[in-house]
């Protein structure tokens, strides 16, 4: 994708009737990959904040007015995703998922710590890395079948998440470049400590989660699971070699991913009038013929 070409869509988050009739195990009947999105989608609406607060430290320094545009743009959809992931969350609240203290630990990491001990250029090299971590979780979590057995809903509010994480992925690594002046031992000193933290709040949430649910056997659930993860061809191997590209000196956010599920995705959902369920659908469609062939 050339420079032009890139753009940031400031689309309003879809209304995907997030409080219906989804299952509580909506991931295909299992419990470990249900927690696993429910407990990132739990952390998303803080996070996002902290994103945008850390991009913003900077705002008055940009000047370059097609990257001030983009800080805009890349504000406005952490902030759709951070409303439409609290409508999701609701429903974990209703089903005992302790919400509102998870949020206040994790507001008092990220606001009370992490801002108050680190560099302003520091957090903004955390943020960086996380949204190196969720584009390259985008560009990978759709490319084969993961969501197959997915309710459609929660489908496509992941698949509208990705696309805009891909969409808006080089923002906070450019302003840490460009205009913070970040160099690169800070850059991969953020990535290691955000590589253990966001996992490890993921696991603490999912425990609390599985104890709510009184799931049986939580050992073989876990073993399971973490399989899936971390296995040969799992989740997160599949991924390994996008993760590791962070950590060349040269390294760009644009200079990785296949966009081609991304134009997908954006087509149909421009060409159906913002139907986030069906553009879901059509990459779901195209990733098995593709398997098939």
């Amino acid at each position: 994708m050339s420079e032009h070409e890139r753009r940031i869509v400031p689309r309003q988050g879809p209304d995907l009737d997030l409080d219906g009739d989804i299952p509580k195990y909506w991931f295909g009947g299992d419990a470990f990959k249900t927690r696993f999105f429910d407990a990132m989608s739990l952390l998303f609406p803080e996070g996002e904040k902290f994103f945008i607060t850390c991009v913003r430290d900077f705002r008055d320094q940009i000047d370059d007015p097609e990257l001030a545009a983009q800080v805009k743009d890349f504000t406005y959809q952490e902030g759709q995703h951070g409303m439409v992931h609290t409508r999701f969350n609701n429903r974990l609240k209703a089903q005992g998922i302790a919400v509102d203290e998870i949020l206040e630990n994790q507001k008092r990491i990220m606001f009370g710590t992490f801002r108050k001990r680190f560099s302003r250029r520091f957090t903004l090299a955390q943020t960086a890395a996380a949204e190196h971590l969720t584009a390259m979780m985008a560009h990978g979590f759709f490319n084969g079948e993961l969501f197959a057995d997915a309710d459609p809903r929660i489908r496509a509010m992941y698949a509208w998440h990705a696309v805009e994480e891909i969409e808006h992925k080089a923002v906070a690594f450019d302003v840490y470049k460009r205009v913070a002046k970040g160099g690169y031992g800070t850059r991969i000193a953020a990535m290691m400590m955000t590589s253990f933290t966001f996992p490890f709040h993921v696991f603490l949430i999912m425990r609390h989660m599985f104890k709510v649910d009184g799931v049986k056997n939580p050992g073989r659930v876990w073993l399971k699971g973490l399989w899936w993860l971390y296995g040969p061809g799992g989740l997160y191997p599949r991924l390994m070699r996008s993760y590791l590209t962070y950590y060349k000196p040269g390294f760009h956010p644009w200079q990785h991913g296949d966009l081609s599920v991304y134009e997908l995705w954006n087509d149909s959902f421009e060409r159906n009038g913002g139907d986030a369920i069906g553009a879901a659908d059509a990459v779901m469609a195209a990733t098995r013929q593709r398997a098939a062939a």
